[in-house]
Order: structure tokens, then sequence, then C-alpha cells
């Protein structure tokens, strides 16, 4: 059953007021200080953003998420629970785990939130998760004050959805109820990164030189025709390069600075390091490479992994056991994403890493196998086993086996 016809048998249907803004947002999609208007799709046509949100949403879609079972010795994967399927697999019959999410993370970044309809059978319990629009999503409180979600279905009007049927991912927000847009708050420095594409692209478009003007002693009778002629001969790139001809005394007199003098460049540069910084994403995944050297690139990605992706998968994880998870159930089960993965470092760092784990006897061959994605030992053959060095002893007894060993001696002697 669709997430339509399921509503519409459900709620009644409001009509659609002419006036109602789905999406309200205190810091709102407009016009830059640039002139630019900038909402989340000309933010998207701007390659910054574009690989910004990539890099994000495509982090945390390939990750392993995995759903849990407490037990007494930790926790081990619940993979025979309903909900270890449909968020490791697939949420619904249509899409798969990692497009869900890759979804829901771009709609984050650009919206500031994330929406999903929870299909629940008789009993309460999640059978599909289908994905909502965000810009068609608006979130008031009630009278009683729970939240009442509003979600447009075009034709069919406004349906109103109660918070329990909602999985609802915030971002950065100030008043608990929704996530500010990342694209609406910092629109002014995303509407200059897009007029600087715009300046390059015009600039081009013009034969890749500076306007001018065309001088003449004479008169001309139709100038409109002289300036089409002269841009349909030298204008835009593919003219750019060719000698001009002059006729009847014409001078040709470059009247704007070249882009060289203008810093156009740089600023471009410090764009993409401004937009990054709204992200949190690291220059080199930008494929920035000019801050990036041999020794450093390694310590930047593992900042990547701690300080941008940590903070968005504690959201995911809290959202998902919050909305998805029964309360009586919540002390019994979790979602965990599983980042080990993008903290390994190099090879020679992980093995130095578990010759270490396993010489203080806190890593199994097994768990050292597993972490490599390798075929587990088998325990009787001593996969799980934890060793030791046998040279090991506690505090208190240092020094015991050489008071023994010189009590003997004196014995020997006497």
């Amino acid at each position: 059953m669709g997430l339509i016809s399921w509503i519409r048998g459900k709620f009644s249907r409001d009509k659609p007021q002419n006036s109602f803004w789905l999406n309200y947002f205190p810091f709102s999609f407009g016009r830059s200080s640039s002139g630019n208007f900038v909402d989340e799709i000309s933010a998207m046509s701007n390659s910054v953003v574009f690989a910004c949100v990539k890099v994000l949403a495509e982090s945390v879609a390939s990750l392993p998420l995995h759903f849990y079972r407490y037990t007494d010795n930790g926790k081990e994967r619940a993979i025979d629970h309903k909900l270890y399927k449909l968020l490791h697999d697939a949420p619904n019959d249509r899409i798969t785990s990692f497009v869900f999410r890759e979804m829901l993370m771009t709609q984050l970044l650009l919206w500031g939130n994330a929406y999903a309809w929870l299909r629940l059978d008789g009993r309460g319990n999640v059978q599909d998760i289908i994905p909502l629009e965000s810009s068609k999503m608006s979130v008031n409180y009630d009278d009683d004050w729970t939240i009442t979600y509003t979600y447009s279905l075009g034709k069919y009007g406004l349906i109103k959805l109660p918070n329990w049927q909602i999985l609802h991912i915030y971002g950065l927000g100030f008043d608990g109820l929704i996530g500010y847009s990342p694209i609406a708050m910092a629109r002014n420095a995303i509407g200059l990164s897009i007029a600087c594409e715009e300046h390059g692209s015009k600039f081009f478009s013009n034969g890749a030189r500076p306007s001018g003007i065309l001088k003449t002693p004479t008169i001309i009778k139709d100038p409109s025709k002289l300036r089409e002629s002269w841009e349909r001969a030298y204008g835009g790139s593919e003219n750019a390069g060719k000698v001009a001809i002059l006729e009847q005394g014409l001078e040709y007199q470059p009247i704007s600075i070249p882009n060289s003098d203008a810093q156009f460049l740089e600023t471009r540069r410090f764009q993409i390091e401004e937009i990054a910084r709204i992200f949190r994403v690291p220059l080199h995944l930008l494929n920035d490479l000019s801050h990036a050297t041999f020794s450093n690139i390694e310590h930047q990605s593992l900042d990547f992994v701690v300080h941008t992706l940590t903070p968005w998968l504690v959201r995911w994880e809290q959202a998902l056991n919050q909305s998805l998870i029964p309360p009586n159930d919540r002390d019994k089960y979790f979602f965990k994403f599983n980042t080990g993965g993008l903290l390994r470092g190099d090879i020679k760092s992980r093995y130095e890493a578990y010759a270490i784990g396993r010489q203080q006897g806190f890593l199994s061959s097994n768990d050292i196998r597993e972490l490599e994605d390798l075929n587990l030992i088998p325990t009787d053959e001593g996969g799980n086993s934890y060793l030791v060095n046998g040279n090991m002893m506690k505090l208190s007894q240092a020094g015991a086996a050489y008071s023994k060993a010189g009590d003997e001696n004196v014995g020997d002697k006497e």
C-alpha cells in the first residue's frame, strides 16, 4: 500500500491555502548580498556546494549501519530483528539502504531537516520506511504542545501526520522543533561563489578578454549592426585568439582591467575554503591539494571522521533509536554506525596497532581478522583466545620472586 492511499484512508485532508508557506525558516532562502538568488537548487549548481554535499551524503550512506542487542558481555548484532534488515539492507521494496541514507543526508544538509514516514503494522512495529521531501513538510506545535507534521501531497492537499509516524533527523537549530538550513544561513557566502562562477563564465563567453570600445573618426550609420558583427566574429571562447581585422579607421580600445588584476582566481579559491568551512569538509576531499602534504593528509582524513562525520552520525543514531525502537525496548536494542574502517589508517599503522592489542591481551586473532574482513578461525584452533606476555605481573607482586629466591640461597649457605 502506498503512502498516499494509506493516508487518504486514515486522515482527513485540509484544503491548501494560497498563503501557506510549507517550509518556514527564520533564516530563509532568498537573494544574497551579491544579488544572486540562493536556494537549495541554485546552491547545488555551485560546484563546491555540490562536492561538499556529495562527500558527506555518500560517506554517511556507505558506512555500515547495524542494529545491536545488549548482552551480558556487551552487544551483538540483532540480525534476526526486522529493524536490522530495514536499515542495513532496504527500508522498503523500492530503494536500498545506501540510497535511502544518501537521500535523507542530502536533504539534511540542504534544508537542515530530513523526514521519513514510518508504515506500522497493527501492533505498532515498523514495516517500511518511506522518505519524504523536506521542502513539502511543515512542523508545528498543537494546543497540547505535541508536535504535528503537515505534508503536502500536491493535488491531494495537506495531510497531518502524528509525530510517532515520522522519522525526523534535525540539523542545527534553536527551538528543538526544526533544524535550520545551512544553505539559507550562509546564503551570502554561497551567493558570492555563484557570482564568481557567473563572472568567469561571462568572461570566457566574451572571448576571454576585457570588454572595450571601437573608435572611428567617421560617423557610423548603424552602430548596432557593427557591434553584432564584431561579437559574431570575435565573441565567445571559440573565437579567442583570432586576429581582428579593423577597417574604415576603426580602433579597438579595452576599458576593463585584466582579470588577473581583479584577483579573480584568488577570490574563487577563497570561496572554496569558505564553503568548505560551512560544511566542515577538508579541502583535499574537494580535490584541492594546495594545503595537503604526504605527512598530514592521513591525519586530515581522521579529523574528518572525528569532527565532521561523528556529529552527523550521532544525530542519525539518536533519531533512529527514538523513532523506530518502542520505548519499552530502548534498553534492549540500539543502532550504531561502524566507523572502524575509516579510522584504521594505512596497513603498516594498522598492523602495528593490532600487534600491540594482541600482545596486551585485549584483541584476539578473530577480533583482528574481523576488522580486516577476513574469515574467522575456529574457537578450538585458538581464534578467540586472548594472550599476554608471560613476564607480566601485578605491581604488588614485583620483587616477590627475587625475595623468595634470596631466602632459598641463604638456606643453602647455611
